[in-house]
């Protein structure tokens, strides 16, 4: 089965969108709405589901895909606020915590430098804590 990427970002109005860009291939769109990154991404897979029984139904093709969530940087770092401090991130990446802030309040938007340099931080401590074994 195909995996296609689903974007999710905050708006200005300070709600979230999850759609899949046109590079997916697919002969159809879906796109979600909510308040949170979860309600968007839930109405996102409610969407899905719908266009796949209508399918169904109309004895119509239906391309099934699996999904692979992705943020903006804005949109990451709000979904995990109550997780990851702008301190812990900063030590972590590299990033001052004033940028990573401008960051979700739209002042600045990141390069494209600077969001590699936080996702790859993410998943080396991401990889660290997989093989972390306690005692």
């Amino acid at each position: 089965m195909k995996t296609v990427r689903v974007l999710i970002e905050r708006g200005k109005d300070g709600t979230y969108g999850a759609y899949m860009p046109d590079d997916n291939n697919l002969s159809y769109g879906v796109i979600g709405e909510g308040n949170s990154a979860e309600e968007a991404k839930q109405d996102f897979i409610g969407v899905y589901e719908a266009m796949k029984k209508a399918a169904e139904e109309n004895n119509e093709q239906f391309e099934e895909v699996e999904f692979n969530f992705a943020f903006d940087v804005p949109s990451f770092l709000l979904y995990y606020s109550d997780i990851l401090s702008y301190k812990g991130l900063s030590k972590l990446t590299g990033v001052s915590a004033a940028q990573l802030s401008q960051y979700i309040s739209g002042y600045r938007v990141p390069s494209h430098k600077t969001t590699e340099k936080i996702q790859n931080a993410l998943h080396t401590i991401g990889n660290e804590l997989s093989r972390l074994q306690l005692v």
